[in-house]
């Protein structure tokens, strides 16, 4: 199944975790589809704002049983990449992409 750049990045999490790691590390999170790979979501990074990746991490959670009185139910899974950029790439502002 090809996907395109912007079915591949779905949101950035910004949280103040992540934030604190793209002003000290120059790292980037995103909230990516399950069926991405790391080379399918460094080149939608590129893609998408210009820029320049060193490399991508990425990792899989699974969806959290939750309870409403006596239902049971299921949350989606969902993945997370780490994206790094290179020391001479321009920094991506994520309002940029809104």
């Amino acid at each position: 199944m090809k996907l395109k750049a912007t079915e591949i990045i779905i949101a950035p999490l910004v949280t103040e975790k992540s934030t604190d790691l793209k002003d000290k590390e120059r790292l980037l999170c995103f909230k990516v589809h399950r069926n991405a790979n790391k080379i399918e979501i460094k080149k939608a990074v590129e893609e998408l704002f210009k820029t320049k990746v060193e490399y991508v991490r990425v990792l899989n959670y699974k969806g959290k049983q939750k309870r409403f009185g006596r239902f049971t139910g299921r949350r989606p899974g969902w993945k997370k990449a780490y994206v790094k950029l290179k020391e001479d790439a321009k920094m991506v502002e994520y309002i940029e992409v809104v």
